[in-house]
């Protein structure tokens, strides 16, 4: 982002943040919230698109996942297509993502984090609640541990945050948007209502269009107008549970503690094709390809997944996902493809117009947790697939090192040889 853009920002939360105060006595929550976190990472290595409207996103027919706020300024926001993020904005640079380096970085930053407080709950690779209550007196108050967050993040992986310090989690992260980008804003325990009661309904855990759509047909457009109406008419509007918990929200009140990282619950790739394809030759080489990197990411992370997952999406929209559960968790690409393929040929299709297609592994379990080692065999309703399982595994290790080493297309699977490199 500009230094303008910056300070532009600066300005406005230090506006709110006055008109707040700045006591954060029993405000031990923290949201922390990295500023356009893809497009950030990307710039590191790209320092002379500072500046300028850059946008992270993979073809024409994917999706943004991240825009600089000088591409937002256009119009341009993650998941609008990249077809229309182009129109909107076609002078941007487009950047293909890189995961790998998205994941190192918010490696560091997690780890930071836990140096702080071991009560970090992580909400995706760019954000993560803290409790500081307990670290408040080895560094100071909630405002200033946000304070060195903010400067260590930068300092350590050269990359802004925004911060928000609240008494509850809900607050703490309406705060860190209020005060992107690279700010900080501290909501006290007696500003809570003051700071909620103006922003619009959609700020309301919860409310998406549908239910914005509702609750303007019923004249209520600011978090302030759902506090001040009855929750039996929410109730009776919305259901019991959307409702109350809208009021209760509305008055402040979030009694959800933060709770610590159990660990990745998944990892996936997917992959949305140029073009439609209803080729079942196609779509079978590419979840080949979507197992063998899922399996790879499993393994970089020292984990195993009990459960596979297929995903496909149709021309229309339509989206449909497939699993099954292994008897004992796995991080070979092999045994993943094979229960994938299985669940793909399972669905019947002919011919049938498809987008995208995913894979992802779930029930994640630290490696050394697998409690027997089976063979493919047992693993494989079918089998047959022409080694065991260690020494698949073992060829997939070595393959992740030449991988590692050389680039990731320098070793495939043979059935993907004379295939381009997937974008």
């Amino acid at each position: 982002m500009s230094r303008s853009q910056i300070r532009r920002g600066e300005a406005q939360s230090l506006r709110l943040a006055n008109s707040l105060g700045s006591d954060d006595t029993g405000c031990t929550i923290l949201h922390v919230d990295m500023d356009a976190f893809y497009a950030s990472v990307e710039l590191i290595a790209r320092p002379e698109l500072r500046g300028k409207p850059v946008i992270v996103g993979g073809g024409q027919r994917g999706v943004v996942l991240s825009a600089t706020y000088e591409a937002r300024a256009l119009g341009v926001h993650s998941a609008m297509p990249m077809t229309r993020a182009r129109r909107i904005a076609p002078d941007a640079f487009v950047i293909e993502p890189h995961h790998d380096r998205y994941a190192e970085v918010s490696a560091g930053v997690m780890a930071l984090f836990g140096s702080i407080t071991p009560l970090v709950e992580p909400l995706s690779l760019d954000e993560a609640f803290l409790d500081v209550g307990g670290a408040v007196r080895r560094l100071g108050s909630p405002t200033a541990i946000a304070e060195l967050i903010r400067a260590r993040v930068y300092d350590e992986q050269r990359i802004t945050c925004s911060v928000g310090v609240a008494p509850t989690k809900f607050v703490a992260k309406l705060a860190s948007t209020q005060a992107k980008p690279d700010g900080l804003l501290v909501v006290p325990v007696d500003r809570v209502i003051a700071f909620l009661h103006p922003l619009p309904v959609s700020s309301l855990w919860g409310v998406g269009e549908r239910t914005e759509e509702r609750l303007v047909s019923l004249g209520l457009r600011t978090v302030g107008d759902i506090a001040n109406t009855p929750a039996d008419t929410l109730v009776r509007a919305l259901g019991q549970a959307a409702g109350q918990r809208l009021h209760d929200l509305a008055w402040g009140r979030d009694e959800r503690a933060v709770v610590p990282d159990a660990g990745e619950k998944s990892i996936g790739n997917e992959e949305t094709f140029a073009r439609d394809v209803d080729d079942p030759a196609v779509i079978r080489r590419e979840l080949l390809r979507l197992a063998q990197k899922v399996a790879a990411r499993v393994r970089s992370h020292g984990l195993v997944g009990r459960t596979v997952v297929l995903k496909v999406r149709f021309a229309d929209f339509t989206t449909i996902t497939r699993s099954r559960t292994l008897p004992e968790p796995t991080d070979v690409g092999q045994i993943v493809y094979e229960v994938v393929r299985e669940l793909f040929d399972a669905l019947g299709l002919q011919r049938a117009r498809i987008r995208l297609v995913g894979v992802r592994l779930e029930g994640l379990l630290v490696e050394g947790a697998r409690t027997e080692q089976l063979s493919l065999d047992a693993l494989l309703p079918e089998g047959g697939v022409g080694a065991g399982l260690e020494e698949r595994r073992a060829a997939e290790v070595a393959a992740d090192r030449l991988r590692d080493r050389f680039g990731h297309d320098v070793v495939r699977p043979a059935r993907l040889w004379g295939e381009p490199p997937a974008p």
